[in-house]
């Protein structure tokens, strides 16, 4: 797959990947590498050419977009809550398909995010960040997604909070045999949680593999270069 930005300038070059069912794969690669812009070609929100991505040999292209983004589910930096009560927001998807959650499913909702059910009475507004991110998780969760995309959802977040947030995360795929793509900058993040490596440069993929063979330490891969802030890019994305 090739992504055209403008005529003049691609921001993803030659890509070709399978993304392994029920795993987590990390997206990794010096900023402006076209992490982002890769997520996003996932469930269209940057809309890729007819014929280059496919969910369960389906061209993403020839999916309603809506369906699309209910079965491929996008966690982004900042939980962007609506007004109203966490129950509100996590009703949400479902809602917009004329279907009302029961309580119980939005506690159930709740708790895989590593959230108290009690909160679901509670304002939006009046959360901690990480409590945000985590219910826009559960809100994710309620349409019942078959990949989730991850676009450095912890990069505002604590430690503390971070840890819970990947707890969750990790909870799910041994669960549910979720799918899971997750772009990060911390490689400490990535040895927790990734089973697969994707290194991205330039817009192309410079190296892919299992994580505990990139990060093993014992021959030298690209991803140790990356880890040591010896590698650059020049292109946007």
């Amino acid at each position: 797959m090739s992504l055209a930005l403008s005529n003049q300038l691609r921001i993803l070059k030659n890509i070709s990947i399978d993304i392994p069912h029920g795993q987590v794969t990390s997206l990794i690669g010096p900023s402006g590498s076209g992490k982002s812009t890769l997520l996003r070609c996932l469930n269209r929100l940057w809309e890729p050419p007819k014929g280059t991505l496919f969910l369960d040999d389906e061209d993403i292209t020839q999916i309603d977009v809506l369906a699309l983004r209910r079965r491929v589910g996008m966690l982004m930096q900042s939980a962007a809550l609506f007004d109203g009560t966490v129950a509100d927001n996590v009703r949400y998807g479902p809602a917009l398909r004329g279907e009302t959650l029961t309580a119980s499913r939005v506690s159930e909702l709740l708790e895989m995010a590593s959230l108290d059910p009690a909160l679901a009475r509670k304002s939006a507004d009046a959360l901690s960040i990480g409590q945000a991110q985590r219910v826009s998780l559960a809100r994710t969760l309620a349409n019942e997604p078959e990949v989730l995309l991850l676009d450095e959802p912890t990069s505002a977040l604590d430690p503390a909070a971070t840890r819970r947030v990947e707890e969750s995360i990790l909870h799910l795929r041994n669960t549910t045999n979720l799918t899971v793509v997750w772009v990060s900058h911390s490689l400490e993040q990535v040895k927790r949680t990734a089973e697969n490596i994707i290194l991205l440069l330039d817009g192309e993929i410079a190296e892919y593999g299992p994580a505990d063979h990139l990060l093993s330490g014992i021959h030298h891969h690209l991803t140790d270069d990356f880890a040591a802030g010896e590698l650059e890019t020049h292109t946007v994305g």
